[in-house]
């Protein structure tokens, strides 16, 4: 290609039906538990680590919606939820399912729906506006493809309304009548919107809208007043709405504002006007109004103006109230405009943490609802009243035994290779750090999503800084956290800029005397598998060991296939390598590509999904072999580990997620020269 000549000794790993390589990937899956067998008490530990954390059965606090108040529970046991609801004004829920009250009526039970299925993801969902029916869809392969059913929420009875082969993305119109819903084609893009009525059979279904350009995705949604149904067309840089009037969802889409490249931007409705928000001659975003009724761009009325140092990423509503998220500096906080009278406020994150806006779906709330959190601190329910601007809160997130006063978090800066400041925050137990201690060091940096310092219990980090760990995020380029530019800085011909970054990071860490290469772990997902990949190559010596979860890995091979799921969709975030330019800057540094033979690298675990359709399993399959090819050293340290019925995401279940993360969290320890202390 391009005068470039590559050979691929393992190509012939993408073919899922040659019995050969469902073979190679049974036999590596057996040859890692057999390699780390020795680490299986230190998994069991981690593990009931972990269920000694959770309060297993539990009860989320209660998100008002009209006469409703809805919430989940989990139940010992069992690995999936239940979807509750109760009259607004009843008691709180028990946290004892066993001593619920005649309140309570559960709505959805996952672990019914899910019964017999080796894997379950209830994928989306959707509530009438009188809230008499719920519309979901279910993935029960990992692959996304799902099947879309609607539920009598009065009766607890599922209408025969099943349509197959659907995807993310469902809307009511505004009698619950009518069901819109979006199916994806080949390639796993959705690029149709289907409109269902009802107890009418499928045949009679009406296609709404088709996108034939294959960068956008299709979505459908409500607005938060449920007087509009929203669809979207929305590629990586470039997006276009359409409006159907909710008590009108026969008549014909509306246009919003013709796409523009380069140009996104999404609407909610407020009283009869709309709000926009868009980068329209503004990087950072500026929030707009304009009537409903006369969206000519030239009447749109500035509400936010663009600032440099601040990106607005999100625009939600009450009555009265644009609820703005904004993000500057790597850190949070919401903005609570009056759109009448009232007044101004912002809501700060906390030092080195994250403030979010959570269980505001009640239009006429006279409340306002947020979150705020640490890496080691954990969630904090917060209710800000609008009228007064008094707050008060409402709920801490239950962790067991966990007490975050024993914990330090803060935040540092490295310096890239171009000189630019890339914040890293650090978390770690007080009484663990001293000098050089082990570290794990996380990335992702891609599709201007940012990588908040947030404390979860799904995928716990606390278990290595319990043992004396310290951990690191590195707020990369190609993510948001500093606002558009960053995510600029950081993708297509300057994607270079995202390993460099996290190079930096672990320098830095090692430098300021924090860990030592011996025992410095870095770790990364999907997008942030890729960052691993070009890591260990732009720098293997700095790294102990890499857990790259379903990499991006081969990504030359695999944007030059627009066959693939994805492909063509992708080639605004990585470029087109049929077109020069963009195969050299991918050819540099595709982490398959660039292995460098007679090098020592890392200890590495790979991950993948046989069913996923994001990042095909074959990618780290492939990796894996040419890093064992690469140097007889690498051969006894570098590890794949495929699940054979599940995707993207991993297994189902949240056992079973979290016996599989005391996998990956026991690789980390005892990479890191087994370092650690007892917790």
């Amino acid at each position: 290609m391009h005068g470039d000549v590559r050979v691929d000794d393992w190509y012939w790993l993408r073919d899922r039906k040659d019995p050969a390589v469902v073979a190679l990937l049974e036999a590596e899956n057996a040859h890692t538990e057999m390699a780390l067998a020795h680490l299986e008490p230190l998994r069991e530990e981690l593990y009931e680590s972990m269920l000694a954390k959770v309060r297993l059965t539990d009860v989320t606090y209660p998100t008002p919606n009209g006469a409703w108040a809805y919430y989940r529970r989990t139940i010992e046991g069992l690995e999936y939820r239940l979807y509750c609801r109760r009259p607004v004004s009843s008691p709180l829920p028990s946290e004892d399912p066993a001593q619920a009250d005649d309140f309570e009526t559960v709505l959805l039970d996952e672990n019914q729906v899910a019964s017999g299925k080796p894997y379950f993801h209830l994928g989306d969902t959707a509530l009438s506006a009188d809230q008499r029916l719920l519309a979901y869809v279910c993935d029960v392969t990992g692959g996304e493809r799902m099947a879309l059913t609607v539920r009598d929420l009065e009766h607890g009875e599922d209408l025969p309304d099943v349509i197959e082969d659907t995807y993310y993305g469902l809307a009511f119109s505004l009698d619950g009548g009518t069901i819109f819903y979006t199916r994806p084609d080949d390639a796993m893009r959705p690029y149709q919107i289907w409109r269902h009525r009802l107890g009418a059979p499928e045949s009679e279904d009406t296609l709404v809208l088709e996108e034939n350009d294959e960068r956008f995705f299709l979505g459908v949604h409500t607005t938060k007043d449920n007087r509009y149904v929203v669809l979207s067309s929305d590629s990586n840089v470039t997006s276009e709405v359409r409006l159907v009037r909710a008590d009108r969802p026969d008549e014909a889409p509306v246009l919003i504002a013709e796409r523009r490249q380069g140009v996104t931007y999404s609407v909610e409705h407020h009283e009869g006007d709309l709000l926009v928000l868009s980068n329209d001659g503004a990087e950072n975003f500026q929030l707009y109004r304009t009537p409903a009724d006369d969206v000519r761009r030239d009447g749109w009325e500035v509400l936010i103006p663009q600032r440099d140092d601040v990106r607005l990423e999100e625009v939600d509503v009450v009555r009265g109230f644009a609820l703005v998220s904004e993000r500057g500096n790597a850190t949070t906080s919401v903005r609570l405009l009056p759109l009448k009278e009232g007044e101004e406020r912002v809501v700060e994150a906390p030092p080195a943490g994250h403030v979010g806006l959570s269980g505001n779906a009640d239009f006429d709330a006279r409340f306002v609802r947020y979150e705020t959190e640490t890496i080691v601190h954990p969630r904090t329910l917060h209710e800000l009243d609008l009228a007064t601007g008094t707050t008060r809160v409402l709920w801490h997130q239950p962790v067991r035994g966990h007490d975050p006063s024993r914990y330090r978090t803060e935040r540092r800066y490295a310096v890239s290779a171009d000189g630019t400041k890339v914040p890293v925050t650090l978390a770690w137990r007080e009484e663990g750090r001293d000098g050089a201690v082990p570290c794990l060091l996380y990335g992702y940096g891609s599709y201007e999503s940012s990588v908040d310092p947030v404390f979860r219990l799904e995928r716990p980090l606390l278990p290595l800084i319990d043992k004396g760990m310290l951990v690191a995020i590195a707020h990369v380029r190609g993510g948001g956290e500093l606002g558009r530019h960053w995510y600029l800085d950081g993708k297509l011909q300057n994607k270079h800029h995202s390993f460099e970054d996290f190079v930096a990071a672990g320098r830095m860490l090692v430098e300021e005397g924090l860990t030592s290469p011996s025992r410095l772990a870095a770790m990364g997902r999907s997008a942030g598998g890729l960052l691993m990949g070009a890591s260990v190559n732009l720098a293997p010596g700095l790294f102990a060991a890499a857990v790259a979860e379903v990499p991006f890995v081969d990504c030359l091979t695999t944007m030059l296939d627009p066959t693939l799921p994805l492909t063509v969709t992708e080639y605004e975030e990585w470029g087109n390598p049929a077109e020069a330019g963009a195969y050299d800057w991918m050819r540099r540094y595709s982490p398959y590509d660039n292995v460098t033979d007679g090098v020592e690298y890392p200890r590495i675990l790979a991950t993948g999904g046989l069913n996923d359709p994001r990042v095909s399993y074959f990618e780290p399959a492939k990796w894996v072999q040419r890093l064992r090819a690469a140097d007889p050293r690498n051969v006894d340290k570098v590890f794949l580990q495929t699940e054979m019925a599940a995707g993207h995401s991993g297994p189902s279940g949240r056992y079973v997620a979290w016996k599989r993360w005391a996998f990956v969290l026991a690789f980390v320890i005892d990479s890191v020269n087994g370092a650690v202390g007892a917790s």
